[in-house]
C-alpha cells in the first residue's frame, strides 16, 4: 500500500536529488546494520519522507559520507543518516511484519506466511522499542480489517483506519508539535489509503478482490468524487505541514506534498510519462 510518497524528480534541483537520495540510501545502510539484508527488502521512499520531515522540524545533526554498496558498487555515493534514520529503520520493521500478517489474514498466502515468519524476531526486536507505536498500527490495521468484512462501510471510515496507522508512524515524540504531526500524518494515511483503492480498482475487479472503490463506480462522477477526496485529504496534510517549523530541507518537502504524492494519479491520467517519473 505504501510507495506513493515521492518526490518529483524533474521539478527538483540537482542538489536536492543528491540530498534526498542521501537520506534514501542512509535509511538503507541502518537497515542492513541493525537487520541484515532482509531489513534492507524493506526500504521505501515513503520512510525517507519521514526521515526528511522529523530532520528538519527538530533540526537533527546529519552524518553525511560517500562509501559504495552492492546496488552500485561502481562510484561512491551520498548517504545521510540522522537520529530519525535510525527512528525509520524499525517502523519499516514493524510495518513490514503486520503487511505479510495482513495479507496472510486475506489471501492465506504461502508468500505472506514466510514473510512473517522470516520478519517475526526482527519486528520484536523493533516493537520493544516502540511499543506504543506498535500498539497504534496493529489497533488500526485490526479495526481496518473488520470494516473490510461488513457491508456497506463507506470508503470515509476505512481511509481513517489508516490515517490512524500513520498517525502512530508519525508518533516520534510528544510536545507542541504533536498535533500538527498528527493531522499531517492522518490525512496523509488517507490520502494513501484512497489512492492505493483507486490505482488498484480494475485489477480488484479482474480477480474478484476487495476494493471499497467498487461500491462508488455506479457514480456518474466517480473519477470527480475520488480525486476531490484526494484533494481535501491532501490540503489538510499540506495546511498542517505549513505549522511545523521546516526550514532545512523546505524545498525537498514541498516537492513531495506538493507534487511527488501526485506521481501515481498523473501517471494514471496519463499525464507525465513514465520516464519522467522515474527516481
Amino acid at each position: 500500500m505504501f510507495g506513493y510518497v515521492q518526490i518529483r524528480k524533474p521539478e527538483l534541483k540537482i542538489k536536492d536529488y543528491d540530498t534526498y537520495r542521501g537520506f534514501y540510501c542512509g535509511l538503507c545502510s541502518l537497515l542492513k546494520k541493525n537487520y541484515g539484508f532482509t531489513g534492507q527488502l524493506t526500504l521505501t521512499y515513503d520512510m525517507t519522507f519521514l526521515i526528511i520531515l522529523l530532520t528538519s522540524v527538530y533540526d537533527m545533526p546529519v552524518r553525511s559520507y560517500k562509501g559504495r554498496c552492492i546496488t552500485h558498487p561502481a562510484k561512491k555515493h551520498l548517504y545521510n543518516i540522522s537520529d530519525a534514520t535510525d527512528y525509520a529503520a524499525h517502523m519499516n520493521i514493524i510495518l513490514s511484519y503486520y503487511h505479510f500478517e495482513d495479507d496472510y489474514k486475506d489471501e492465506h498466502s504461502k508468500k505472506a506466511y514466510f514473510g512473517m515468519r522470516l520478519y517475526n524476531r526482527r519486528m520484536k526486536k523493533a516493537s520493544g522499542l516502540y511499543e506504543e507505536q506498535e500498539k497504534c498500527i496493529v489497533d488500526s490495521l485490526n479495526r481496518l480489517s473488520e470494516l473490510e468484512k461488513m457491508e456497506n462501510v463507506g470508503i470515509d471510515r476505512l481511509a481513517d483506519c489508516f490515517g490512524e496507522l500513520m498517525k502512530g508512524l508519525f508518533l516520534y515524540k510528544k510536545d507542541i508539535f504533536s498535533d500538527y504531526f498528527e493531522k499531517l500524518a492522518f490525512h496523509l494515511g488517507r490520502f494513501i489509503y484512497i489512492m492505493d483503492a483507486y490505482d488498484d480498482i480494475e485489477e480488484d475487479i479482474k480477480k474478484d478482490n476487495y476494493n471499497p472503490l467498487k461500491a462508488y463506480m455506479n457514480r456518474e462522477d466517480y473519477h470527480e468524487y475520488v480525486e476531490d477526496m484526494l484533494h481535501n485529504d491532501m490540503a489538510e496534510a499540506a495546511a498542517a505541514y505549513e505549522k511545523l517549523p521546516c526550514v532545512r530541507y523546505a524545498d525537498i518537502l514541498g516537492n513531495i506534498l506538493y507534487a511527488g504524492v501526485w506521481n501515481r494519479f498523473d501517471k494514471m491520467k496519463g499525464s507525465p510519462s513514465k520516464e519522467e517519473q522515474e527516481i
